[in-house]
C-alpha cells in the first residue's frame, strides 16, 4: 500500500514569495513546488481542449495569488517536521492527503526541459523522445522522483554552472547533499571520471543511482551514500581517502558554514569547492566561514536573490 503525504500549501503575494521560499528553505524543507498565477493561466490555456470552462471562483482564488507546496509524512513525525519547517512563518496553511504516487507525479506538469550555463540541456526523462535538444548541448535526463533537484531552482543553476566552468576530464567529483544527483551526474556528462554523491535522505541514493542511469552512467563511475558529514567522522574519513577535484554542497548556510572545515579534507590542493542554497543576505557570512577554514573565494555568483560561491585552498 502506498504511504501517506500531507501536501501542506501556503498562499502568498507574489512580491513576497522569494522571501518565504527563502526562510523555508532556511528551515530545512528540501524541495517546494512554486505555482504563481501566470503559470497557472498558461496551464489553463494549453490545455483547454480539456474544459468547456473553468469555475470563475477558481480563478479569482488564484488572481493575484503564489503559491506554495511542500511534503510531509501523515503522521505525527511528519506534523513534528512540518512545525519545524513553519517556524517564524506567520501564514495560514491548508493541507491535502496525498498518495506516494500522487505526490511523485504531481508535479511533473511544471517540469520543464532547461538550458543551463553555455552546454547542459536538462531533459525530464518523460520527454526524453519529444525534447529538441540544442545542437552542441549536453543533454543531462533528470527523473528527480521523491527527491530535491530539478534543475530549475537558482541556486542549482548557479552550481551547475559552476560545475560546467571547472570540471576538466578524468576529474574525481564529490557532491555534499546530492539530492537527485543532478550535480554529481552533470559532472560526469561533462567528463568528470568518478563522482561520489552522499544526502541524509536514504530516498536519495536509489533516485541517483537511476537517474545516472538513465544517462548511460553505471556504478563504476558513480557512488552514492546515505550520510551525514557532520554527524560521523568515519564518513568523512572515507570520503577523504581520495581528493576530490571538485566538492560541492548545494544545501543552505546553515549546513555550509559548519561543513567548511571539514572541505580541506576532502579536496584536492587544486581543486575548487563550489556552494550554493545560501541567501544572498548571508554570502557575506558564508565567505567568513570559508576563509576561517583556509579557503579564499575566487568568485560569488548570484541569481535571484541566491549566491553561489567559489572557493580554493589558500
Amino acid at each position: 500500500m502506498d504511504a501517506m503525504w500531507l501536501e501542506v500549501i501556503l498562499n502568498t503575494k507574489a512580491e513576497e514569495l522569494d522571501d518565504l521560499c527563502a526562510k523555508l528553505i532556511a528551515n530545512g524543507v528540501p524541495g517546494l513546488a512554486v505555482e504563481e498565477e501566470e503559470e497557472f493561466r498558461a496551464f489553463l490555456e494549453e490545455n483547454r481542449q480539456y474544459w468547456d470552462y473553468v469555475d470563475d471562483a477558481l480563478l479569482e482564488q488564484m488572481k493575484g495569488v503564489s503559491r506554495v507546496k511542500l511534503y510531509v509524512t501523515d503522521d505525527a513525525d511528519g506534523q513534528a517536521q512540518l512545525n519545524t519547517y513553519l517556524a517564524g512563518i506567520d501564514l495560514p496553511y491548508t493541507t491535502v492527503p496525498l498518495r506516494e504516487y500522487d505526490w511523485a507525479h504531481s508535479w511533473q506538469k511544471y517540469y520543464r526541459p532547461l538550458a543551463v550555463g553555455e552546454r547542459l540541456y536538462i531533459v525530464p526523462e518523460w520527454e526524453r523522445d519529444t525534447a529538441a535538444v540544442p545542437e552542441g548541448a549536453v543533454r543531462l535526463l533528470m527523473n528527480p522522483g521523491l527527491t530535491f533537484g530539478t534543475g530549475s531552482h537558482a541556486s542549482t543553476q548557479l552550481c551547475l554552472e559552476g560545475v560546467e566552468a571547472h570540471v576538466q576530464p578524468g576529474d574525481r567529483v564529490l557532491d555534499l547533499g546530492c539530492g537527485s544527483g543532478i550535480l554529481a551526474i552533470a559532472a560526469l556528462c561533462l567528463g568528470a571520471a568518478q563522482a561520489v554523491g552522499v544526502d541524509i535522505d536514504p530516498k536519495a541514493v536509489d533516485v541517483a543511482y537511476e537517474n545516472a542511469a538513465l544517462n548511460g552512467i553505471g556504478r563504476e563511475k558513480c557512488r552514492f551514500l546515505a550520510g551525514n558529514v557532520l554527524a560521523d567522522p568515519a564518513l568523512v574519513e572515507d570520503l577523504g581517502r581520495e581528493k576530490a577535484q571538485v566538492v560541492l554542497a548545494n544545501i543552505v548556510a546553515d549546513v555550509i558554514i559548519p561543513l567548511a572545515p571539514m572541505v580541506p579534507r576532502l579536496l584536492d590542493p587544486k581543486g575548487t569547492f563550489l556552494c550554493s542554497g545560501i541567501i544572498d543576505t548571508r554570502g557575506d557570512e558564508v565567505a567568513a566561514a570559508l576563509a576561517a577554514a583556509g579557503l579564499r573565494v575566487t568568485r560569488r555568483r548570484e541569481k535571484n536573490g541566491w549566491v553561489a560561491l567559489e572557493a580554493q585552498l589558500t
